[in-house]
């Protein structure tokens, strides 16, 4: 589960005594110039002996951050005769959140995490207040603040020059590194955590910008915008999300990378807007499976299963079933995502991509557009509304010997399974009547009502084409297929990886 943690609406405090073991015999005395006792408390060899300097030189430019907004809060009652009597419309309330930031200049400019300042999706919050280390409070403005890279800058103005940070290079932190970072959890303001960089480069499949520093430093509510720190001081990331399956921190933390950051707070600070390329493909990774129907190294490339009409994609002529190897002359691997890339290129940039398209290699130039906003984007590219499915097995015909391959139960598309499913008369391929529990199709997520409609981006029209690109898959020693999928209420095609039998 995944948890944005810069809001909490309590402050969690808790008093418990800590007993440290030493290793001593109970009630023994040790003088302190014992060296032979000494050395167990004396830090390992590399480690820092303590955080204390550090974070006293740190400290005064992390702010903790109070924000008010009003949200408006639907009825749970409306349509009902209760709620005709309360009223039926939404109603206002007033939230409070808590967080963490950080200021970079002398003169009050400040950053941390958009969802930091705002309390749901349609805006930003009406009242901000700052609170520096030495308790000055004051009221902040906002800068501006970018969605997709979930970064905000505020503005505070104070009568003498300010503590502040700089950005340090994300590029050169490696896992195994130490890290501090300093915040404001459960509203417990100043807290510093330690620990180290667990990965850099982590790839979480969240979007255009998703590329993390993961830490196992303790991140909690509250911590959301606050600074990540290198052992010279420099902010490496700024502290972002956490796994907590539980709730709670479990020691996988993630933070924005400086090297993100740092160029859209600069463009943030000067009142410019910020734009990133956009090409308008759907993709999807290309699992261990996939590379081996196909014969391809792990790792490499990303799929495309949509490419909407009118879209720079379709206009290159990227098709659905394209695999993308390099955009730009870049590789495209799990650390370094299309969208990742794309969104680095200025809009009007006319890029080559390189493709392999049913097997065979393939380079065609795109003309990088500007990526829409969330909301224009989930508008242009959202799947149509789903529909229920009815489909039922049209008594076991047309199964064929495929479900001793791949462990699925096929028919025939026709006209009758089609209105059942309600995709157009004119689709063919093989419907999926049955899955079987045990089998890695099932494992994968295929599911009763798919419409098998390419193997190895080879078209499907009917089960026995099923059957003969399966056998053709075997015969060339391949030890599973990449089928395409048509879902009944999904946009567009998946594409699944399935070990053969």
């Amino acid at each position: 589960m995944r948890y944005a943690y810069g809001v909490t609406s309590a402050l969690l405090l808790g008093g418990a005594a800590l007993s440290l073991a030493t290793g001593f015999p109970a009630g023994a005395q040790v003088a302190q110039n014992d060296e032979s006792r000494m050395q167990a408390v004396v830090p390992r060899a590399g480690a820092p002996a303590s955080f204390a300097d550090l974070t006293a030189q740190l400290q005064p430019a992390v702010v903790n951050i109070a924000v008010r907004q009003k949200v408006q809060v639907e009825n749970p009652l409306a349509n009902t005769p209760l709620g005709a009597m309360m009223g039926q419309g939404a109603q206002a309330r007033v939230a409070e959140a808590v967080g963490s930031g950080f200021i970079v200049s002398a003169d009050g400019y400040v950053v941390t995490n958009n969802h930091v300042i705002s309390l749901d999706r349609k805006g930003a919050a009406d009242n901000v207040t700052v609170k520096l280390a030495d308790g000055a409070e004051y009221p902040a403005r906002i800068v501006g603040r970018d969605v997709d890279s979930d970064i905000a800058v505020l503005k505070i103005d104070a009568k003498s020059p300010l503590p502040f940070v700089r950005f340090g290079e994300s590029s050169k932190a490696r896992a195994g590194d130490w890290i501090i970072a300093i915040g404001n959890p459960f509203g417990l303001g100043g807290s510093v955590t330690s620990g180290i960089v667990s990965s850099v480069n982590r790839n979480t499949g969240s979007g255009a910008y998703d590329h993390y520093i993961q830490t196992d430093a303790s991140i909690n509510s509250g911590n959301s915008g606050g600074p990540m720190f290198d052992m010279r001081g420099n902010v490496i990331g700024i502290n972002n999300w956490i796994v907590a399956p539980s709730g709670g921190n479990i020691g996988i933390g993630f933070a924005i990378p400086s090297d993100t950051a740092k160029p859209i707070v600069e463009k943030l600070m000067a009142g410019k807007a910020i734009e990133r390329g956009f090409l308008g493909v759907q993709i999807q990774p290309v699992t261990d499976a996939m590379a081996d129907s196909l014969g391809l190294p792990h790792n490499r490339g990303e799929l495309v299963r949509g490419v909407p009409a009118g879209m720079p994609g379709a206009q290159a002529g990227i098709k659905p079933g394209d695999i993308v190897i390099k955009v730009n002359g870049i590789e495209v691997t799990p650390d370094t995502s299309l969208s990742t890339i794309v969104a680095n290129i200025a809009p009007g940039t006319r890029i080559p991509i390189d493709l392999l398209r049913q097997g065979k290699p393939l380079t065609v130039t795109a003309t990088v557009a500007r990526r829409p906003g969330q909301d224009e984007l989930a508008k242009t590219l959202a799947p149509p509304e789903q529909r229920e499915s009815p489909f039922n097995n049209a008594n076991g015909k047309g199964e064929g010997p495929t479900s001793d391959t791949l462990g699925l139960r096929v028919l025939d598309m026709d006209a009758d399974i089609a209105q059942q499913l309600r995709v157009p008369g004119s689709t063919r391929g093989a419907v999926i009547a049955r899955v079987d529990s045990d089998s890695d199709a099932a494992n994968q997520g295929l599911q009763r009502g798919d419409i098998v409609v390419g193997v190895n981006f080879q078209p499907i029209t009917s089960v026995s084409a099923l059957d003969a690109a399966i056998k053709a898959a075997k015969a060339a020693g391949r030890p599973s297929v990449t089928i395409e999928v048509m879902r009944p209420g999904l946009q567009g095609t998946i594409y699944i990886g399935v070990r053969l039998k």
